[in-house]
C-alpha cells in the first residue's frame, strides 16, 4: 500500500510540474517504480538539464550578474561560464566555477562521479549534488555542453579568510565604470 502511494505522489508531482510547464511529460518512464531514485522526465536531457539549472540555483553562482539581475542577464548563451562575484564567509571567498570548461575537460560519466563525490567550499550544495539521480547528473552535463559560444575563462581560485577579493570584472560586452 505503502509502495502505491508513493507511486501515486510521484506521478501527481510529475502532472503538477507538467502543468507549469508545457515541456514537461505526463508520463512516468516504465523504468520507474517506487523504490527508485526521483529524476527529472521531460520531452529531451537536454530539456530536463536547462530545468534542474534553473530550479537548482546554479547560474546564482555559476553565471555572472545573473543573481544580481534575478535573472534578468546575462542571456542564456553565458550561463555557466563563471564567476568574478565572490562569496565571502568564514572560509574566505569562493568563486562559481565555469561548469562549461568543466565539463570539457570530463566525460559525461567523469562528470557523474565528480557530482556524486565531490566536496568544496561553500556555498556549493554538495549534499543536495550528491543526492540527485545520475540520470539528472547526465542531463545537466548534456544540457551545459549543449549551450553556444565560447566556453570562456576559468574563474578566480578561492581565497583564504582575511582577504579582501577584488571588486566583480564588468560583464562581457560592458564597459568598465570610469
Amino acid at each position: 500500500m505503502k509502495r502505491m502511494m508513493t507511486a501515486l505522489a510521484c506521478v501527481g508531482s510529475a502532472m503538477v510540474v507538467a502543468a507549469c510547464d508545457g515541456q514537461m511529460t505526463t508520463t512516468v518512464s516504465s523504468t520507474a517504480d517506487a523504490g527508485a531514485t526521483p529524476m527529472v522526465l521531460a520531452t529531451s536531457d537536454i530539456e530536463a538539464g536547462r530545468y534542474l539549472v534553473l530550479v537548482g540555483g546554479c547560474n546564482d553562482c555559476h553565471t555572472p550578474q545573473y543573481a544580481m539581475t534575478n535573472g534578468a542577464q546575462p542571456p542564456e548563451a553565458e550561463w555557466l561560464k563563471g564567476s568574478t562575484e565572490g562569496h565571502t564567509g568564514p572560509w574566505g571567498t569562493t568563486y562559481g566555477k565555469n561548469l562549461r570548461l568543466t565539463t570539457q575537460r570530463l566525460s559525461e560519466d567523469q562528470w557523474v562521479e565528480l557530482l556524486a563525490t565531490g566536496s568544496s567550499l561553500p556555498p556549493m550544495p554538495w549534499p543536495s549534488v550528491r543526492a540527485m539521480s545520475d540520470a539528472d547528473k547526465r542531463a545537466i552535463y548534456r544540457y551545459i555542453r549543449q549551450l553556444p559560444g565560447e566556453a570562456g575563462e576559468q574563474a578566480p581560485a578561492p581565497l583564504p579568510p582575511g582577504v579582501t577579493p577584488p571588486p566583480p570584472a564588468p560583464p562581457a560586452g560592458t564597459a568598465p565604470a570610469a
